[in-house]
């Protein structure tokens, strides 16, 4: 019964990867359809995470009068419909007052069942969780370039996954009784003896309660790498179709297979992931993470044939794929578990500011010069994330002493 409980929460994760990945390879069609600039599709995406930062913060008021199960269940119906929306929009602006509800969704969902799991699951959990994310995310671009193939469309593919989502939606309803069984039932678990020493050790140091969380040591800094993480999985995910089309020259359906094949990399490596945090910490595990994506991005600055550039794609998404899962599992064990929900919340919405706002910077200024500042800008994110990372690690040794 456990493991079926954990299969309902890896598909309720699945129902949020699949619209991320889907605006980035649709764009070059709705561009062309909508007469739109090209930076259009930032301001798009920024609507689409300025709701996922008002639901991250959100989260602890609006999970004291729902559950689990019932904030996914919901959160999917919007996400649903919003999606739907999209598929029939005469004009961007309506994919801008569609793209608000469908950020809501995401991030309420996101923040809730990420801290349910840090704080109630091991480490190969949380990778197995963001795994089946990745599954929805690799889904979409696969989905849509199939309609962009066969029928040059990308209304189909955005209807396509709407349906896909409200199956999901009905899967969660019927199940409903289960979430509230279950999570009554691992509430009374204890996670493992080794993790619950570490948390206490570390928690025994901090200040407890959320008004004070954001003063706690390493704080700020872990809201600085969840910033630039986003950042560059999220630039990547917009931006490396058209990267792909004006650069390197590729049909559109074929870009849409590229950057589908980036998600992959992140889905493949997570599964993998999950298996390796029971022998390696997390702390090891991110710091990997970052120096593959670093190689892979270096693959895209250099004027190389285009089999290397897909190398590169997928090298950045085998990287990133350890990185957000264990830095949001080390949560409850750098800052405590009392802590946990409230900073769990603040590094969902640092998260998703960095979706919104990184990749317009980039749309904004490849507009007026070219989309191959692509690399730069990646390389610039993934640098910055990992000092504040390292800098983490250090904060961390230093109270453990």
């Amino acid at each position: 019964m456990t493991t079926y409980f954990l299969m309902i929460i890896y598909m309720a994760f699945i129902s949020l990867g699949l619209p991320d990945s889907l605006l980035g390879v649709a764009w070059p069609l709705i561009q062309s359809e909508y007469g739109s600039p090209f930076e259009a599709a930032g301001l798009v995406s920024m609507f689409i995470a300025g709701g996922t930062i008002v639901s991250s913060f959100a989260i602890g008021a609006v999970h004291k009068h729902l559950s689990t199960g019932k904030i996914a269940l919901v959160s999917c119906l919007m996400t649903s419909l919003a999606l739907l929306g999209f598929a029939f929009s005469p004009a961007l602006i309506w994919l801008l007052l569609f793209a608000i509800p469908l950020g809501l969704g995401a991030g309420s969902v996101d923040a809730a069942l990420n801290n349910y799991v840090a704080i109630h699951y091991k480490a190969h959990h949380m990778s197995w969780l963001h795994c089946f994310w990745g599954i929805g995310a690799t889904m979409g671009p696969i989905i849509m370039s199939r309609f962009i193939a066969e029928q040059n469309s990308w209304r189909g593919g955005y209807f396509t996954v709407s349906m896909i989502q409200l199956a999901l939606a009905a899967l969660l309803f019927f199940t409903l009784p289960l979430w509230n069984r279950m999570a009554a039932e691992v509430h009374k678990s204890p996670v493992d003896l080794k993790a619950d020493q570490k948390l206490q050790a570390v928690s025994s140091h901090k200040t407890v309660g959320k008004t004070n969380s954001l003063n706690i040591k390493g704080v700020k800094l872990s809201l600085v790498s969840f910033l630039f993480y986003c950042g560059v999985e999220s630039t990547m995910g917009l931006w490396g179709s058209s990267f792909l089309i004006n650069v390197k020259e590729l049909s559109a359906s074929s870009a849409a297979q590229w950057v589908s094949l980036y998600y992959g990399g992140i889905t493949v490596g997570r599964l993998i992931t999950g298996f390796i945090t029971l022998k390696i910490s997390n702390r090891v595990l991110i710091r990997t993470g970052q120096t593959v994506a670093l190689a892979g991005v270096l693959l895209l600055l250099f004027p190389l044939p285009n089999s290397f550039s897909l190398i590169g794609f997928i090298m950045i998404g085998l990287g990133c794929a350890p990185i957000f899962p264990c830095m949001l599992h080390e949560t409850p064990a750098r800052f405590g578990k009392e802590n946990s929900q409230a900073i769990m919340g603040y590094q969902m919405a640092l998260a998703y500011t960095g979706s919104t706002f990184l990749p317009p910077i980039l749309g904004f200024i490849a507009a007026r010069t070219t989309i191959g500042l692509l690399p730069f800008f990646v390389l610039s994110y993934i640098i910055i994330m990992f000092i504040s990372s390292e800098k983490i690690n250090r904060v961390m040794i230093y109270h453990s002493q």
